[in-house]
């Protein structure tokens, strides 16, 4: 017989508040139009992007972060003294340590919390909420701060006509911490690596290393079509496994939170799953672009910021890009 105590965590989880930061420029097409061959018209028809907002210089990974925390933090109702963990997913952090989840948990007032950070790309937020998740119910923390930051401004090729017009900046977060019912479904999560080239970074930063000369500063890459048709086709796949998961059916759904990688994959998900057309569905896309790990909670913020969504709401989100890596689950609204 083990001699090992068992957890004292709580019985279930919750997301206990959500805060969000978009950096001050806003960027319409016409910005984009200045370096690649192309017209507003096709950039809103293919992708369903206005405008997105890029950081300044002290608008940081760090500073996005810690904006959208204590937006969180407040909405939770809890005091920052109170987190136990930091789960921070970005992909545009460039030091590789420390973490900058030690700097955002120091600078919000957390007192020693578990603090790191993961990639896991557009599907990092879920990931994130999948690990708080477990470490309130296991006891380990009994409230968690899951962001998703990204700055992808920076690893933006402008003369790059397919991925130049996708990506924005910005900072999502939310608290997770205990439950007396259920409020966040099983994560349904995965990764195809045999299709990690389909997304990936340009040129490895090794390339740097003894006075080693590249044209070109790192940028993210794509097979836009290959991207497009694994998102569409499999992806769906992915989110009515999360329904299932959760016991639930899409008539049961108040909202549906994607992934902002595209309006037309959301539109075709939307289809595929032949949500209702109660069911309000999040197309932060628009004014945001392609925020990787920010762009669930981003969305989920706008949705309760706006009314489009409310407190209590039962919600399927769904995260997914570069890896290829994914991660569905349902959640209530806080």
């Amino acid at each position: 017989m083990s001699k090992i105590k068992p957890s004292k965590g709580a019985p279930y989880a919750r997301i206990m508040g959500v805060g969000g930061y978009r950096p001050t420029r806003v960027v319409p097409n016409e910005v984009i139009l200045e370096t690649i061959d192309s017209s507003d018209e096709w950039i809103r028809s293919r992708s369903g992007i206005a405008t997105r907002h890029w950081a300044s210089d002290e608008e940081t990974v760090a500073a996005m972060s810690i904006e959208a925390a204590g937006k969180a933090i407040a909405d939770a109702g809890i005091t920052p003294e109170q987190v136990g963990g930091v789960i921070v997913s970005t992909v545009s952090h460039f030091k590789q340590t420390p973490a900058v989840a030690t700097e955002i948990a120091f600078k919000i007032g957390a007192i020693k919390p578990a603090a790191f950070d993961i990639s896991a790309g557009c599907a990092g937020f879920g990931y994130g909420l999948t690990l708080a998740k477990g470490m309130v119910v296991e006891g380990s923390a009994e409230y968690v701060l899951v962001i998703g930051v990204e700055r992808l401004s920076d690893l933006t090729d402008l003369e790059d006509r397919a991925t130049a017009f996708l990506f924005g900046d910005g900072a999502g977060a939310v608290v997770v911490g205990p439950a007396t019912e259920p409020a966040m479904g099983p994560t349904v999560w995965g990764s195809e690596g045999d299709k990690s080239d389909t997304i990936k970074q340009t040129v490895p930063w090794s390339d740097y290393r003894n006075g080693g000369v590249v044209a070109k500063f790192p940028a993210i890459t794509q097979e836009g079509q290959a991207v497009f048709r694994w998102a569409v086709f499999e992806m769906a796949k992915v989110a009515q496994q999360a329904l299932d998961a959760a016991g639930i059916s899409a008539d049961d759904l108040d909202v549906f939170i994607p992934h902002q990688a595209n309006m037309r994959i959301i539109d075709s998900m939307v289809k595929t799953l032949k949500l209702p057309e109660h069911v309000t569905v999040a197309r932060d896309i628009e004014t945001t672009g392609n925020t990787s790990a920010a762009s669930i909670p981003l969305a989920m913020e706008r949705l309760l910021a706006t009314g489009q969504a409310k407190s209590g709401d039962t919600a399927l989100v769904i995260g997914f890009g570069a890896g290829l890596v994914y991660a569905a689950t349902v959640v209530t609204l806080p």
